[in-house]
């Protein structure tokens, strides 16, 4: 399975648009880990986030801030080794207090900030640390923007990092998204931490309805180990500098914006699984011919969470018989299994519920055994169709976690 190398020359710097990383000691020295990103005034900014009860602190004081500013964000202040999650009104103080800094440093209302965090869960945020980190973070902005994707790293390997560039009536229009994960991830919105920007003009009602159909058919459709962040956000941010304004009125440049947005938010959802924690296999697992996107969804988690699937996917083992167990308990309504076909690759393992007449272990070996695999159901049922892309799970995923606070 390969991993999306990347080097500073493949991002594109978005105009309107200064970031920095640098080093704070909140948990490990000599460690990028505080990321500041500077947007120009006017910019437009949406965001979602996690669906988790237990949302971290910094999450409360986003979204708030998101309202109370209307919109109009100027700094987004992100931080590693520590989640400020589980922490009760101290958590919230600190992360308005980091919000305050910026605010204070740059000159700015305190809800013109938005505070993200990523991290241990259930320590107090070594406030005095980003205090001290803000000003140098300021004296850093540029345009690094591969030290920006190291910054907002944790478990991960690689930084995760893509741009494009597309035309829209004739002019240059630019999108650059970093984002970190590997781990805990069943987003459930979004994904641990995203952050997409783009030199398009576009109205923050019309950016927020791009945003949360982009993250559904991306980062809603990836799954590491079925668990939901405390912290999950993601955020698209508009500067209008290209001069390009993208309006659903203008069918053509605004589905050439969505589908160029959507494509690059997709890779670095793939990205993460990728890179998920100690995985070995690339999976998308595919499901067809269902009746609604619920039930085709419903199957497609069983068999991606399914430890016993992907300790398979982990061992190259063809027990396509666990892939029949997690769909027949997906809770698929009066699911009629001898209808039901199961591939893996080209290779049908599963015909009318059964075991294909053609399929030989040899087959299904040689499928297993490669680093991407594409599981393909067919329920028989409809016409919906929808795809989840997960990872395997290894010994290496245990050992990550099992020491990750040591």
């Amino acid at each position: 399975m390969s991993k999306q190398e990347i080097s500073a020359q493949d991002l594109l710097s978005v105009p309107g648009v200064r970031v920095a990383a640098v080093a704070s000691h909140i948990r490990y020295a000599n460690r990028l880990d505080l990321v500041l990103i500077e947007l120009a005034q006017g910019s437009t900014v949406a965001g979602v986030f996690t669906l988790n009860a237990f949302c971290a602190a910094p999450v409360h004081i986003a979204r708030k801030h998101l309202l109370t500013s209307g919109g109009a964000i100027r700094y987004l202040l992100v931080n590693t080794g520590n989640a400020n999650a589980g922490t009760g009104q101290r958590g919230l103080d600190d992360a308005l207090a980091s919000c305050d800094y910026v605010a204070k440093h740059a000159g700015v209302p305190v809800d013109a900030v938005l505070p993200f965090s990523t991290g241990v869960i259930g320590e107090n945020l070594p406030i005095a640390k980003i205090a001290a980190g803000v000003p140098n973070a300021f004296a850093a902005l540029g345009e690094d923007w591969l030290n920006t994707a190291k910054g907002i790293m944790t478990t991960d390997t690689v930084p995760k990092a893509r741009s494009v560039k597309i035309e829209i009536g004739g002019k240059p229009v630019v999108i650059t998204g970093i984002t970190k994960g590997a781990g805990m991830i069943k987003p459930n919105m979004a994904t641990m931490l995203s952050y997409v920007f783009t030199d398009a003009k576009i109205e923050q009602k019309t950016l927020h309805g791009l945003l949360s159909r982009v993250v559904d058919q991306s980062f809603n459709r990836i799954t590491v180990d079925g668990d939901t962040s405390t912290n999950d956000c993601c955020v698209l941010s508009a500067t209008g500098h290209s001069g390009v304004d993208i309006q659903a009125s203008d069918a053509a440049g605004f589905a050439a914006f969505e589908e160029a947005l959507q494509s690059l938010v997709k890779e670095l959802a793939k990205d993460i699984i990728r890179d998920a924690e100690g995985a070995k296999k690339f999976v998308t697992v595919d499901i067809q011919g269902g009746g609604n996107t619920d039930e085709c969804l419903k199957v497609a988690y069983a068999i991606s969470e399914s430890p016993l699937v992907k300790t398979a996917l982990s061992a190259s083992d063809p027990n396509w018989g666990r892939i029949l167990a997690a769909i027949g308990r997906a809770g698929v309504p009066e699911l009629d299994v001898s209808k039901i076909s199961i591939h893996l690759g080209k290779v049908c393992i599963v015909s009318n519920g059964t075991l294909a007449p053609s399929y030989s272990e040899a087959q299904g070996q040689a499928e297993m055994s490669k680093p991407e695999i594409e599981i393909t159901v067919d329920l028989a049922r409809g016409q919906a169709r929808e795809t989840v892309w997960t990872s395997d799970l290894s010994e290496e995923y245990v050992r990550i976690n099992a020491s990750y606070r040591s």
